[in-house]
């Protein structure tokens, strides 16, 4: 089981039409299943299924020296837990909930000093939405990588909702908030993003 390095060349996880993202869930949940069961040949499959996913995520939110260590910490911590997942169809928001605590150790202050939810969520559906997921994901994955402006917490939302697709649900589970929280900091971290891709002309 090669937990090292083995994301370096991995690209950014893609969305897929509902029916194949329906398929993936499926597996997923049967491989954690044979986890809990004790399978080795699943945890192997499931880190193959997976590390490209986590190694574009911690990459984004860090440097390669630290992603690397990091990186290994996730796959220990999720070995260890995964027998006490008692949803499997929460395999997802759980996986990236632990991986985001990870980077929490790492970056604590940066994360603690996260900024109120100043946004109405009941007034969020009467405003436009600053970037739609019909955006194209390479103009919104270059903007994240490049626009070093953007704080780290906003960069971590939007890497996990625009560029590995996590449902507000899952958001919710690996954020640890409740979904009207999700909404208020996605909305909040869209608008930011918005702003600094109009002046970069990247919109």
């Amino acid at each position: 089981m090669n937990l090292f390095g083995a994301g370096a060349t991995m690209g950014v996880e893609r969305r897929v039409p509902e029916e194949q993202n329906l398929k993936d869930r499926t597996a997923d949940e049967l491989l954690v299943v044979r986890c809990q069961l004790g399978e080795p040949d699943a945890f192997d499959a499931l880190i193959e299924r997976w590390h490209g996913a986590l190694w574009s995520y911690i990459r984004r939110m860090t440097t390669e020296d630290e992603a690397q260590d990091l990186f290994q910490e996730v796959w220990l911590r999720v070995i260890r837990g995964i027998a006490r997942l008692r949803d499997v169809s929460r395999f997802r928001g759980w996986l990236f909930g632990i991986a985001r605590r990870v980077l929490m150790d790492r970056f604590r202050r940066q994360y603690l000093e996260l900024p109120a939810d100043d946004v109405d969520v009941a007034e969020l559906a009467s405003e436009p939405e600053p970037i739609g997921r019909e955006t194209d994901v390479a103009s919104v994955e270059a903007a994240i990588d490049t626009l070093q402006m953007l704080p780290t917490v906003e960069r971590d939302i939007l890497t996990l909702f625009y560029l590995h697709d996590l449902t507000l649900a899952e958001l919710a589970e690996a954020l640890n908030v409740p979904v009207g929280t999700v909404k208020s900091r996605l909305f909040r971290a869209r608008r930011m993003l918005r702003a600094a891709m109009q002046e970069r002309h990247c919109l």
